[in-house]
């Protein structure tokens, strides 16, 4: 923490963290960010997935694009040294940051006071792994808005929606491949668990490709936004969320076997899935790459462990 202050003191000299070009706005441009970074000893490290936008114009178009609004209380995980965390505060309530890195959480509360003042009382800081965040301080938040890193970005989306009901609306940008796999629709080539799971929560859709060059360091693959809007409705199901992705895992861990074949050890046997596969609704010689999320749920009602017979196709959807 000293060498911390040490470093904020040596940047802090007239305008905020010692820029030698103050941008127009608040917001932070290739050389504010490769400035404080240096200031802060930061390296961008792979084992984090560490790109920092440098493009005001891009974090502008992300806060657009998430449709933030002025009554929106926003959680960010990976804020890194601000760059979206300035974008969001210039238009939601509320922004709370979650970073694990100990430099960066320390330096961003500082880089809100030193550039944003006005709205520094509307910004927090969770000092965390997001993996491990279970609340949040202050009011229950609407909106996911985050560049996540690329390592870890479907567990923590996965996470924050399954933690954080009250998070109505997402939009993460995430590794272009991560996006694809995301907004997969049944039938599609890469559609699998994260295509799966995130629909069990929300309704999920691309909404834009991010070049390489506004990140520093670039990366070697492009990016991609995803849209997360959570259902209205949740599924209707009788089997808890824990029985459904069950089914999913073992559904996509041998996904070029038949649904028989690859639920064979979830159900017990072979003919123990099939007739599970056949009281859901669902032919036995599917993939579960065809399913919707709505089948994982029939077949997790017929799972022979329940004991219940499940509710016909028709009925399922007449509930």
């Amino acid at each position: 923490m000293a060498a911390l202050r040490g470093a904020i003191a040596r940047v802090t000299h007239g305008y905020p963290w010692g820029v030698s070009s103050p941008t127009p706005d608040a917001l932070l441009g290739p050389a504010d960010v490769r400035e404080l970074a240096a200031a802060l000893g930061v390296r961008p490290t792979k084992q984090r997935g560490q790109n920092f936008v440098i493009d005001a114009n891009t974090v502008r178009r992300i806060v657009r694009t998430a449709g933030v609004r002025p009554d929106d209380v926003v959680v960010e995980v990976g804020p890194g040294l601000g760059s979206l965390t300035l974008a969001l505060l210039e238009v939601a309530d509320r922004v709370t940051a979650v970073e694990i890195d100990d430099v960066l959480a320390g330096a961003l509360p500082a880089t809100i006071v030193a550039r944003m003042p006005e709205r520094a009382d509307r910004f927090a800081l969770v000092h965390s792994d997001a993996l491990h965040v279970t609340e949040l301080p202050g009011p229950a938040p609407t909106a996911l808005v985050a560049n996540l890193p690329y390592n870890v970005a479907v567990p923590v989306l996965l996470h924050m929606l399954d933690t954080f009901p009250s998070i109505e609306r997402t939009l993460v940008m995430v590794q272009s491949e991560v996006a694809d796999r995301l907004a997969a629709a049944p039938g599609s080539k890469v559609y699998g668990v994260p295509s799966v799971k995130a629909n069990w929560y929300a309704e999920v859709k691309r909404a834009g490709a991010i070049g390489r060059n506004v990140f520093w360091p670039a990366p070697n693959v492009d990016s991609g936004l995803v849209s997360l809007v959570r259902r209205a409705e949740p599924i209707r199901t009788t089997a808890s969320k824990a029985e459904v992705f069950a089914v999913v895992d073992a559904a996509f861990a041998q996904r070029r076997k038949t649904l028989r074949a690859a639920l064979a050890g979830w159900a017990g046997s072979a003919a123990a899935a099939e007739a599970a596969l056949v009281a859901a609704g669902v032919s036995p010689q599917a993939r579960g790459e065809s399913l919707t999320v709505a089948e994982f749920a029939r077949i997790a009602e017929a799972a022979p462990s329940r004991g219940a017979a499940p509710a016909s196709p028709k009925e399922f959807q007449e509930k």
